[in-house]
């Protein structure tokens, strides 16, 4: 049985916009200073543009080793264990430790490899930062609002980050009202539904294995 990964909406929102944080220049709504959150956010964009303005990222010969570079210097921004178990929902607690783990890896892959796909397609969008608001009561978690402009349209678009180890990280990305986490497990409760953790496991690495052919084939062609 072959089970849709995601549906229309999702994957223009997920390469248009959802990786567009890491392309992006924040330009603040205030002069107030920025908190935690928010500079752990603007930090990891702007290391990212660092990176897209050097020469080598535009040299096929050196663009392995770029990509490779801003892959890690993005993905530290995401707390992909909360990611996973957010996603996958209350079906987590049936998952072995070793399928836990072996499922973050492959959503990682697949949105690493979405994420490349994204930066392909970056055409100099600006975000504005709106506000800040706390989530819930305990002061670990905050919702980051903001807008981007795509093709003369402001599309709302929210972080949601939470803290953990130390530092600030993304745990969801809502774009009009419409959540990532909330977007996966609803695909994710479809494949659960009918099958087992090991079925997920192997739809999510294939679906990030058909991303990557689809990104090195664009790649050929554009060289």
């Amino acid at each position: 049985m072959t089970h849709t990964m995601y549906h229309p909406k999702l994957k223009r929102c997920l390469l248009s916009v959802c990786f567009a944080l890491s392309l992006c220049l924040f330009a603040q709504a205030k002069a107030d200073a920025a908190s935690e959150a928010h500079q752990a956010l603007e930090s990891t964009v702007n290391q990212v543009l660092d990176e897209l303005k050097k020469p080598e990222w535009k040299n096929p010969a050196g663009r392995d080793a770029m990509q490779a570079k801003v892959e890690s210097i993005i993905l530290t921004l995401f707390s992909f264990e909360e990611l996973s178990m957010r996603t996958v929902g209350p079906n987590w607690k049936n998952f072995s430790p070793d399928q836990k783990k072996r499922f973050m890896d492959a959503f990682e892959d697949l949105l690493r490899e979405r994420y490349l796909g994204a930066l392909e397609g970056y055409n100099g969008e600006i975000v504005t930062y709106v506000k800040e608001t706390p989530v819930g009561s305990a002061g670990d978690k905050v919702q980051i609002d903001t807008t981007v402009n795509i093709k003369n349209k402001t599309v709302p678009v929210s972080y949601r980050m939470l803290r953990g180890d130390g530092r600030w990280m993304v745990y969801d990305i809502i774009i009009e009202g419409v959540g990532m986490v909330q977007n996966y497990r609803s695909q994710f409760q479809v494949v659960l539904q009918k099958g087992d953790p090991e079925e997920l496991i192997t739809l999510v690495r294939a679906k990030a294995e058909e991303t990557r052919e689809d990104n090195n084939k664009k790649r050929q062609s554009r060289s």
